[in-house]
This record gives C-alpha cells, structure tokens and sequence, in this order.
C-alpha cells in the first residue's frame, strides 16, 4: 500500500522517546485550540442546528472533563486509609443524603460513591433530625423560620435539577403543601446562597494573620524570574527554548517591604535550587548584619520545601508565608522590582551572554532602585 508505504519512511528525531510525554500535552493544546476556532466559528453560524450542534458538543465536553476530573479525586481519595480520612462536615453529610434522595441511590450506592460504609449513611438518616450545634447533620445555615426552610428548599432544587423552571418548582412544592407563586420563587432564585461555615481544615478558618512590615529588616521578600536573552519563541515544543544560559538568564532578588530596599540579588545560569536560593538570602542576611522576621515569597519548589523551613527556623526567622493565590498584593514589592529590572534591561542594545557583564547590569539598575525607591513608579506606570 503507498500509504503505509508513506508513513513507514516518515523520518523519527532522534530520542523521541524522551519527549512522549510533553508531546501528548503540546498535541492535546493543539487540539483544544483547533476545537475553539471550530465551535467560535459555529457559534456565530446563522444556521440554528448549528450552533445548537456547537453548544451540545461543549456541554458533552464539559461532562467529560468533570468525570475525569472526579475520577482523578476519588483515585486519590481511595488510596487513603479508610482510618485516615477525613471526616464529612456536618453540611457536606445532608449535601450527600440529597443527593442519595434525587438520583434513589442505595446505601450501598451512596457509599460506596462517597467512600464511606453503608452503616455511617444509614447513622445519618437515623439522625438527620437532630438539633444543636453539634447535631451529626446541618444546614449551611441555621434554619429557625418556614420562610428559610422554603428559600433552601427552592435553592437545592435548582441545584441538584437545573432544568426545572420556576413554574415547574412551585408546581411540585404545592404537591408538597408548599404553595407558592412562580414570581416568588424566581425572587428566592435570585438570592445568592448563604456560604457554607467555615471548617477546621479549610483556608478562610485556618487564614494567617496579616503581617505588616513596622520597622526596617522586619519583613522581606524573595522571588526568582527569567531574563530571556533571544526570546523564548512560543510555549510549545519543539519551537520553545529551554529556560536556561545561553538563552535565558534567572535572576533571584531579595527585598525589604518596609524600606523597599533590595538587600540582595544573584545572576544563575538555570533555574536555582533551593540550596542556592538559601546560599543568595544568606549573603544578603550577612550584608545586614541581622536576619529578617518573616519571609514572604511564591510556592515555588525551593520554598516550598522542609529543607528551606529549617534553614528559617535555624536562622531564628518565622516559618515562611506564602503569597495568597490570585492576591495581587501579597508580592506587590518585588514584582514591581522585577517588572522595573526588566524594563531597564530591555533598552540594552542586547542582554549579556556573561555572567559578570549581567550581573553589572543588573547591580547598576539595583543602586538606582535604592538611591530612588519611590521613582520606578512613574517609570512603570
């Protein structure tokens, strides 16, 4: 067959099989890009099938990904003791006993989904009832009216049926006893939900407090970046550059929040370990004269590590506080500097490919930024 034939004398790279695993990520990239141009194409069709045909395709897609995702989470749950597991708050157990009540599940179905025993399900039911904060079973808030029992009866419909409309709810409720007008409940639709409470585990209870910088060496900053010196090209193989000399440079800066002064800086050939993260806070620990009372920097792997918790803990600093997700101002300071290092270094007619000549550079750029630590603002604005 010349197709067979074709594909046979398809020449391989050498150690292609290195590469396997990224070139499944890079090909399903590929994929989702072409899939969005497609379904972007067919939304804006004047043909109603369509884009009817465009939305069911990204509903179907949509499904798949949460099953895959679920199935991901309950792997990992399974492989946890049973002993070990954590236990279900009091809010998630009558979230589980709902859902057991829409889909008609079993004991045994129910837990077997939710990883827990049979007998632990029907305890629940058994004590569904209970009052008293330390009732086995709760609401996501207390319910001491009709009026809020009715407003989270007509929420968690919607919820566990999406398709049921308005009409369709007040219809079933007064199969229930409940009469209510179809405007009554788009309104308690309407209404956002009351969060859940807090639990022990979860970050809005166990949230650090604030730290604020009060005197000069108190609270300092750590970050790395790269310097590309020809451009990383695109972020797919095989057209990216790797994140290394001779094609990009990594920089390591260490700032005090409170004066806004750069109390070190260091120029790596590639990505640095946490070892040489620890050797570049030392020599600028050593230039102060003292160690800082906090660190605060990213979850990168050389912080985000025990190796780099006992550094801190033997040079008297307090464990490290980590910049809070999606909070721009948890590492303000030291992205401005980076953003201001960046900017000088762009007017170079070309980044230095040595080591030394970069890391002039950059220690000209620094004792500007200390000279003028308020002046970068306009630079960057």
């Amino acid at each position: 067959m010349p197709g067979e034939q074709d594909r046979s004398s398809i020449p391989l790279p050498n150690g292609w099989t290195g590469h396997v695993r990224s070139a499944v990520l890079h090909v399903i990239s590929l994929v989702q890009f072409t899939l969005a141009y497609t379904r972007g194409w067919a939304a804006g069709s004047v043909n109603t099938r369509i884009r009817l045909k465009a939305a069911l395709e990204r509903a179907n897609q949509e499904i798949a990904l949460l099953r895959e995702e679920v199935r991901i989470k309950d792997a990992r749950m399974a492989r946890i003791d049973p002993h070990r597991r954590p236990h279900y708050p009091p809010t998630e157990r009558l979230a589980i006993l709902e859902i057991k009540a829409v889909r008609g599940w079993s004991l045994e179905q129910t837990a077997k989904t939710f990883f827990v025993t049979a007998a632990t399900i029907a305890s629940w039911m058994a004590r569904v009832d209970e009052d008293g904060p330390d009732a086995l079973v709760q609401t996501r808030t207390p319910v001491n009216r009709f009026p809020d029992l009715v407003r989270y009866i007509v929420q968690r419909l919607k919820v566990l049926s999406p398709s049921m409309g308005k009409l369709k709810i007040a219809e079933t409720l007064a199969r229930a006893g409940l009469h209510l007008g179809a405007t009554t409940v788009g309104r308690m639709l309407k209404e956002k939900p009351q969060p859940a409470p807090p639990t022990s585990g979860s970050p809005a209870a166990d949230k650090q407090r604030v730290v604020t910088a009060k005197y000069p060496g108190h609270l300092w900053h750590v970050d790395l970046t790269t310097v590309p010196v020809t451009g990383f090209w695109c972020p797919w193989f095989p057209l990216a550059l790797p994140q290394c000399w001779p094609f990009a440079w990594w920089l390591g800066f260490v700032v005090d929040h409170f004066s806004r002064r750069v109390m070190g800086y260091a120029v790596f050939r590639k990505q640095p370990t946490s070892d040489q993260v620890r050797a570049m806070l030392g020599r600028a620990i050593n230039a102060a004269g003292k160690a800082p009372r906090h660190l605060v920097c990213d979850r990168g792997h050389q912080f985000d590590c025990d190796g780099f918790r006992r550094w801190c803990r033997r040079k008297g600093i307090h464990p490290p506080r980590y910049g809070a997700i999606g909070k721009h101002g948890s590492l303000a300071v030291i992205e401005r500097l980076i953003l201001t290092v960046k900017l000088l270094l762009r007017f170079l007619p070309v980044v230095p490919l040595s080591a030394r000549s970069l890391r002039r550079e950059v220690g000209l750029v620094i004792e500007w930024y200390n000279c003028a630590p308020y002046c970068h603002t306009f630079l960057c604005a």
